[in-house]
């Protein structure tokens, strides 16, 4: 009878790896018991919690022992070790498979959060895989008497679809092996090698064996591990002569793919779909998982998608079906990878509502053996019954006895099937040993080359050995002193490996690539021990050399990131050139800097991919907003862009990081279909829209500019040539522009009406107009002279972006664009907005073919002379159409409040001119001094005015170039490629420009200070007269 029982899920931490720690990463996870929580590093506050069945701290509180285990620092600590993982997981696995049942282990996570470590382990910490066959085998010996036990080992990968077996012994069938579908056995994969095994040794072997065709396979399909699905299947069939009983149980242990290909790329939309071949088992499978836990909450379920996709066929019994089911998800506790963690823990937390119905399985072999030892009953029954009636039936008889023979055979065939399979899997298993002894031998002789995958279970499978002479290294194997390896850029014969006199060089063929130590050479080149070789595009190697020149030293640490790491140094990229300062690396920059060297090699591979289908196009890593602000100042939040740009027209398009890795997937769809299948491949050309190298042509953000406003809050006009900066740091243009406050007509408002408090604005009309008058030495056009330009901006609170006219075919084109913006009354908000922002300038690129980009007006409200209001308490009045009326209220209120304000002074004057009456009756002699100082205490108030106004105006000018200054401060950095003596003149520049900005700021502050004490000194004298 069917057990019905839910999904079991753990969750394990590992601990930081190197670039965390470099990183000062912080630990973003927390666990007590079984419930586990995760903190959003960008709000401390916000954190969300998880309960699952099992939950595994592998993060901190341990060592490494004598023999190399890594176990808990104290008895009884909280770390999560390998045996305590096995013991709670593999352990349950084996159990349930040595009962009947079906079992099934998943490993889900991100790429690098540990999956492998958990499933196969590293050196003496074996994981879950290699300590279940262990365990599986001394139960067989240890049950040996009562049963027999037979067991086969199969191991496949999935990758875009195509079912890999990685045991074949023939070349790999373009397409790969077919999913096929039995009404008893279910989903199976037609034609997979199923290896007899008798011992974990074998199985051992046959893991490396099969780790070994991966690692080929990848390398010759383009293909990464991370995208891909590795499947181990171990059957195992118990008979129980005795009781005439047979237990046979499958056992699924599935490695996934990295998670965060799951991601989603947020609000931007890519015209060709995501979820291609590549990742649609994932997707799928996360589909499954949650059509299957919404039946187990009772919601109405209609259709299961399982056939949508390879994965999902072949674990049909482990999700929902036949089958006692374990998740392991494996998390990174950093801070950097909170987005991909949370989408593991959700994803897991689904997969535990998932419910199963597991049975003891028999044998349909064994079966048959009953069925037919049962008509062999029945036949010899009847031939004794012909025999005891005497009748002569010779044809009868004879066709009973050819079906007795006939069966028995089969019984025999049957019975002996696993003895025979089992000798041929020795034989081989003999075969792979000879090679393994022959190559260790040939590791303790020669120097050697050994691959570097991503996957580190990948790294060091394969190993070249470069004996005395010269080797050719290349595609090209018809030679016996040639090395072959198959990869993107590879050619036929690439470079020449020499050992002479026990000195190992490599010459580059011409028009190879190849790079030693991150620098590309051209040259013969001497090797040393540990040398790093970058073959191709991305074919990465350690150099291993003499064994008396290896000293024990750990050579983990050359690991891909170390490779890829030195590459972006040799192009002058690394973390320093991100960091401002000596201070703590911001973590937004470190996942900037690994995004950034986890893309170079997937750049390299889509360059060499368009040069080799002859797409023309070239692709660029850059940084976004590397060197770009907001209107406050602040710097932007950095990310990596892809620039895509057509060789022969010079278009260009900037993709997102998602965008690219996505097209990335669907051109190594297109290069495997049309090069890597051959002779019989399908090599028509591609529609356009279908072309993952081309994308419609869209404007591009070149940089941007600020024009800070400040001046405007005191009535002041700028005029100004700002820098356009482009989002690396590159001058695009200079923009020449103005800020000018002008009367609600459009005419520029003199000195007199300048202020010297900006309250005095608050609740007043504010109309000032933007004019663009011309943008200088446009890069963009430069390059290519069909292009063309807009500027874009958007002011305060205006609803949408506003664009200038598009101007084309010129360098130094004129804009003369003029736009007016008005406050009713101007609020604190807008005042406050004024004295601290910069009206951000941005310059947009656009090519023939693309769409101009068009003011929205939708939502803007105009005043009656085509001002656009600005400021949220002005933009609550009614449009123009309406605002007649509301328009004459506020006039009549101001006028009233005028009029109070004139009845007010009308009565100070009364006052004043009944005490000059009486000053003038007593005192005639006086009355001339009195006027005449009458007429100073009126005038000394606005020439004071005046004045300060005068210097404020100076003053904040002059500051505009010093800001100018600080952003070139800001900006200059030391070249990727200075060797001491130019970081001696990097140093004395700084200084200069240091010096330069010091005394500009000097002189700003003190002509300030002169011409107000100058004003003051002024109002002393004049208000002196009247002591």
């Amino acid at each position: 009878m069917a057990s019905k029982d839910c999904v079991k899920v753990a969750v394990r931490v590992r601990p930081f790896n190197k670039r965390e720690r470099d990183a000062g990463s912080r630990c973003i996870i927390s666990m007590t018991s079984n419930n586990i929580s995760i903190q959003d590093p960008r709000n401390p506050q916000n954190s969300r919690a998880f309960t699952f069945d099992y939950t595994y701290w592998s993060h901190s509180g341990f060592s490494r022992n004598k023999d190399g285990l890594f176990v808990p620092e104290e008895t009884g600590g909280r770390y999560a070790d390998q045996a305590g993982v096995f013991l709670d997981l593999g352990q349950g696995i084996l159990d349930n498979a040595l009962q009947g049942y079906n079992a099934t282990l998943l490993a889900y996570g991100q790429t690098g959060s540990g999956k492998s470590y958990s499933m196969v382990g590293y050196g003496p910490n074996k994981g879950l895989i290699p300590t279940l066959c262990e365990r599986l085998f001394q139960s067989i010996r240890s049950m040996q008497d009562s049963r027999q036990c037979q067991v086969f080992f199969s191991m496949l990968e999935i990758y875009n679809e195509q079912v890999v077996d990685l045991l074949s012994k023939t070349s790999r069938s373009a397409g790969g092996l077919r999913v096929r579908e039995d009404q008893q056995r279910g989903f199976y994969v037609e034609g997979l090698r199923r290896v007899p095994c008798d011992s974990a040794v074998q199985v051992e072997q046959l893991m490396d064996q099969g780790t070994r065709t991966r690692t080929t396979a990848a390398t010759h399909m383009n293909a990464n591990s991370s995208r891909s699905h590795m499947l181990i299947i171990i059957q195992l069939k118990q008979i129980f002569s005795k009781e005439c009983i047979t237990k046979q149980s499958n056992v699924y242990l599935v490695d996934l793919a990295g998670s965060e290909r799951q991601r989603s790329s947020g609000s931007e939309a890519d015209r060709l779909k995501e979820g291609t071949a590549i990742n649609l088992s994932l997707t799928t499978l996360g589909n499954v998982i949650s059509a299957l836990a919404d039946m187990t909450l009772g919601k109405k379920v209609v259709h299961i998608p399982y056939r949508d996709s390879v994965l999902t066929k072949l674990l049909q019994s482990a999700l929902g079906g036949n089958s006692r089911t374990v998740m392991i998800a494996t998390l990174s506790p950093a801070d950097i990878c909170y987005e991909e963690s949370l989408s593991t823990l959700r994803y897991a937390e689904r997969a535990k509502r998932i419910q199963n119905k597991a049975v003891v399985n028999e044998s349909p072999t064994e079966r048959l053996v009953k069925e037919l030892k049962a008509e062999n009953a029945k036949l010899l029954l009847r031939l004794s019954r012909l025999g005891q009636e005497g009748r002569k039936a010779d044809d009868e008889t004879k066709e009973l006895r050819r079906l007795l023979t006939h069966n028995e055979l089969q019984i025999r065939a049957i019975q002996t099937l696993w003895e025979q399979h089992l000798q041929e899997a020795l034989k081989d298993w003999e075969t792979q040993y000879a090679t393994i002894t022959q190559e260790r031998r040939m590791m303790q002789m020669h120097p050697y080359i050994m691959n570097i995958n991503e996957d580190a279970q990948l790294s060091g499978v394969v190993k070249l050995f470069i004996q005395e002479g010269e080797w050719d290294i290349g595609l090209a194997d018809n030679s016996p002193k040639s090395l072959c390896i198959r990869g993107l850029g590879i050619q036929e014969k690439h470079a020449v490996f020499s050992n002479q006199q026990r000195r190992v060089s490599i010459t580059p063929v011409s028009g190879s690539k190849v790079i030693v130590n991150g620098v590309q050479t051209s040259k013969r080149i001497g090797l040393q021990h540990l040398d790093r070789l970058v073959l191709g595009s991305n074919s990465t190697y350690l150099f291993i050399g003499f064994p008396s020149e290896r000293s024990g030293e750990d050579w983990s640490r050359y690991d891909y990131d170390y490779f890829q790491s030195e590459l972006a140094a040799a192009e002058g990229f690394h973390f320093q050139s991100l960091s401002a300062g000596p201070h703590q690396p911001d973590p937004s920059l470190l996942a900037v800097f690994y995004d950034y060297i986890k893309l170079m090699p997937m750049v390299t591979e889509a360059n060499q991919m368009s040069q080799e289908l002859k797409k023309g196009v070239e692709f660029k890593l850059e940084i976004k907003n590397l060197a770009m602000s907001d209107s406050k100042g602040h710097d932007l939040e950095k990310d990596i862009a892809v620039r895509v740009t057509s060789v022969e027209s010079k278009q260009v398009w900037m993709w997102s990081k998602a965008k690219f890795v996505n097209r990335k997937f669907l051109m190594e769809e297109v290069y495997q279909q049309q090069v890597v299948g051959g002779e019989g491949a399908d090599r028509a050309p591609l529609p356009r829209d279908r072309d993952p190298f081309w994308d419609p042509l869209e404007s591009l953000h070149l940089g941007s500019a600020y024009l800070w406003l400040q001046s405007l809050a005191f009535r002041i006009p700028l005029e100004e040539q700002v820098e356009v900066v482009g989002p690396e740091g590159t001058e695009e243009a200079i923009l020449q522009a103005q800020l000018v406050p002008c009367s609600p007509t459009g005419l520029p408002l003199g000195e007199d009406d300048i202020l010297i408090d900006p309250s005095e604005l608050l609740g007043k009309r504010l109309d000032f107009q933007l004019i663009l008058d011309q943008c200088c030495g446009l890069r963009w056009v430069k390059e290519a002279r069909n292009r063309g330009v807009q500027i874009g901006f958007q002011v305060f609170d205006c609803p949408q972006p506003l664009y200038t006219p598009a101007v084309w075919h010129n360098v130094n084109p004129l804009l003369d664009h003029r736009i007016q913006f008005t406050a009713l009354r101007t609020s604190q908000e807008l005042l406050n907005y004024l004295q601290s922002n910069a009206l951000v300038l941005e310059l947009w690129g656009l090519q023939e073919g693309c769409s101009e980009l068009i003011s929205c007006m939708d939502g803007v409200k105009m005043t009656q002379e085509d001002s656009i209001i600005i400021d949220k308490i002005s933009a609550s009045e009614p449009s123009t159409a309406e605002t007649g009326g509301s328009d004459l209220n506020s006039s009549l209120r101001a006028l009233h409040q005028d009029l109070e304000q004139l009845r007010n002074a009308n009565a100070v004057l009364k006052k004043e001119n009944s005490a000059l009456r009486e000053q003038l009756n007593s005192a005639r002699n006086g009355v001339e001094n009195n006027r005449g100082r009458q007429e100073r205490r009126g005038s000394l108030r606005p020439s004071c005015d005046a004045e300060f106004a005068k210097a404020l105006k100076v003053f904040y000018h002059s500051m505009t170039s010093v800001r100018g200054q600080l952003q070139r401060l800001r900006r200059h950095k030391p070249s990727e490629e200075a060797d001491l003596l130019g970081l001696r003149l990097y140093v004395d520049e700084h200084t200069y420009l240091l010096k330069d900005f010091s005394e500009q700021l000097e002189q700003c502050v003190t002509t300030l200070k002169q011409d107000v004490a100058a004003i003051v000194r002024r109002k002393r004298e004049k208000s002196g007269i009247w002591s």
